[in-house]
């Protein structure tokens, strides 16, 4: 029997994996082990972890202090997970770890993995995010990785000019896609009763995140956003708590003065979850701030993304997809334009490049249960020849 290892540092990041596990609990030639990290284990963050142990048993939770959302607080969070990391991996010993994204604390996990000589395969590789340091830390867990899954075309061919063998390196599409297709989501009625909030004529959810790669320029930019779409008519506001990133607290405190004060307007959630965001998106007329999944799990719903600033610069996008400047007559624009009929109506129509035909899930789990027995960490630089 193979053990394979599922790390998690969020809730969003989980409700991507859990079709995947959920695939592998079943699957009786394989033992599932789960670690869960970051973000689930705050109690700032809602303690998601919770929801983890609801679906799986949880082998290991790896504790990183992030009371302290500065550089040197995440910093030193790092360290503490890595040191976390080192005795889970001695103890569980997995023969695959299985990683997605670009997170610090899913850093920590490939670098004791690499040291281990535990093999990883790596879910939404050769991406870009030109405005968050993410953008490094993605390609180095790529070069950390064994099995690679893309969610583009794009993306595939990137890691493959990152030195990775076209053998192991597998354009699968979105695994958020899975869940869009699959998931039963909440009538509205239900999920106004869940989030205890009404929705209105039109309605925007908002995540927004610090540019990591250009910090201390949040409460600028945020503040910009906020001034827009308070100026908005007959329109409710559903906000996301940011990321652990630094300065994440200057966000979550204008989120919390903009709610007390939106006289039950707008709505703020520490957590939304999977179901729940979806749900959200069912409903909304528009996404907007500067999140991964208004670029690539929003266009499904035939919706437009406001995408402020340059955190996802660089991915692939839909045509639903607004790009804006970070300042307050940028913003204001880009949401008329977002909010208009026009628009609006053109979206039903544009496709969304994250989509593939069938289940990623399932052919990521049928890849590996096609490669777990030649699996290896150590790899040859693979030389892309001139054309």
């Amino acid at each position: 029997m193979k053990k394979i290892c599922f790390v998690t540092g969020s809730r969003a990041e989980y409700g991507l994996l859990k079709p995947l596990m959920s695939l592998f609990k079943n699957d009786k030639s394989f033992k599932l082990q789960v670690i869960v990290t970051g973000m689930h284990l705050s109690g700032l963050y809602g303690s998601t972890y919770k929801v983890v142990e609801q679906d799986f048993h949880v082998d290991r939770k790896v504790y990183m202090p992030l009371e302290d959302d500065s550089a040197s607080g995440i910093t030193k969070a790092m360290g503490k997970a890595l040191e976390g990391f080192a005795d889970a991996l001695k103890s569980l010993k997995p023969d695959l770890m299985v990683v997605l994204g670009d997170r610090y604390e899913i850093l920590a996990a490939a670098q004791a993995a690499l040291i281990y000589g535990v093999p990883l395969a790596h879910l939404h590789g050769g991406e870009l995010t030109f405005g968050a340091v993410d953008d490094a830390i993605r390609h180095a867990i790529t070069k950390m990785s064994y099995l690679h899954f893309t969610s583009t075309e794009v993306y595939r061919r990137r890691v493959i000019q990152m030195g990775e063998n076209p053998q192991r390196v597998f354009n699968v599409g979105a695994v958020g896609i899975d869940n869009i297709r699959d998931m039963k989501l909440l009538s509205k009625h239900e999920l106004e009763k869940e989030l205890n909030f009404k929705f209105g004529n039109k309605n925007i959810v908002i995540t927004f995140h610090p540019v990591t790669a250009e910090l201390n320029t949040e409460k600028k930019t945020f503040s910009a956003l906020l001034k827009a779409i308070s100026e908005l008519k007959d329109t409710r506001i559903i906000f996301t708590y940011p990321n652990s990133d630094p300065n994440n607290r200057i966000i979550i405190k204008q989120i919390d003065d903009f709610v007390k004060n939106s006289a039950g307007k707008a709505g703020a959630f520490k957590s939304l979850g999977q179901l729940r965001y979806l749900s959200a998106l069912k409903y909304a007329d528009a996404v907007a701030g500067n999140s991964s999944s208004g670029i690539i799990e929003a266009p499904s719903f035939g919706i437009p993304t406001l995408n402020i600033g340059s955190r996802q610069a660089g991915r692939e996008r839909a045509k639903s997809v607004i790009d804006c400047a970070n300042d307050f007559s940028s913003i204001k624009k880009a949401l008329q334009k977002a909010l208009s009929s026009k628009f609006k109506e053109s979206c039903k129509k544009y496709g969304n490049p994250y989509e593939a035909k069938g289940s990623a899930s399932r052919k990521i789990y049928s890849l590996i249960k096609t490669n777990i027995n030649s699996l290896k960490t150590s790899k040859i630089f693979y030389d892309m020849r001139p054309k």
